[in-house]
């Protein structure tokens, strides 16, 4: 319950008419906050409570999808059609733990930063290139998504956060690929954040770091990149 109010709360306006997706068992209490809170088209879940199921009856156009083993869902192919042919690529598995990550700024990030980069990178993961995450305390607080470039990513991100009414300072970023320049950076500085994980790997990276340095932020390097189109 608490997980989708936060999930909720990162961006009501976009939740509308949405599909909510858990990894556990959907109960009574949930189903009941959903509706409450939203118009929902698809809840996806592993399994649904018998007075979830009651609950959700009561809107006619819900679809409720059960999903079991879903553990096994990132595993495979993912496939893309193109012009008389066919794409075929391998699902992005790549996760990483506070173990794989490379410290590249002056200042150490703390314990809560890198959970909170942890976070935002998870989510990252899932959003169109280019995807710029802010989180903070295990939520996220703006997404800034399918942008030409990642400075206009960055600044959406911010403006979706005013929106929702999220204070951006202390806030973690995280990038599914390198800064070309250091814009979005300082930009992320004017806006409080204070650590930044993104993959590395751009001509500029001392740049890069440069900017964060100056602005005192913790930068992570993942070494791997989320990049989705």
């Amino acid at each position: 319950t608490e997980a989708y109010q936060k999930a909720f709360d990162a961006d009501s306006t976009s939740a509308f008419g949405g599909i909510i997706a858990l990894n556990r068992k959907l109960e009574e209490k949930t189903a009941q906050q959903i509706i409450d809170n939203q118009f929902v088209e698809v809840i996806i879940a592993p399994g649904v409570s018998s007075s979830a199921q009651k609950i959700l009856s009561t809107k006619e156009n819900i679809r409720v999808l059960k999903m079991e083993n879903m553990e096994n869902l990132s595993s495979g192919f993912k496939f893309l059609s193109v012009t008389d042919g066919l794409l075929v690529q391998e699902i992005d598995n790549g996760s990483i733990s506070a173990k794989d990550l490379k410290i590249v700024s002056s200042r150490e990030p703390t314990e809560k930063e890198v959970q909170d980069c942890l976070f935002a990178w998870k989510v990252c993961k899932f959003v169109k290139s280019n995807a710029i995450v802010y989180a903070k305390n295990n939520q996220t607080v703006g997404i800034g998504a399918g942008q030409m470039s990642r400075i206009d990513s960055t600044q959406i991100a911010a403006s979706k956060a005013k929106e929702s009414g999220f204070e951006t300072k202390g806030c973690a970023m995280a990038s599914d690929a390198f800064f070309p320049f250091r814009d979005g950076i300082d930009v992320a500085a004017s806006m409080g954040i204070s650590s930044i994980i993104q993959p590395g790997g751009s001509i500029r990276d001392d740049e890069i770091i440069e900017a964060a340095n100056e602005a005192n932020m913790a930068m992570i390097f993942t070494g791997m990149r989320h990049f989705r189109h």
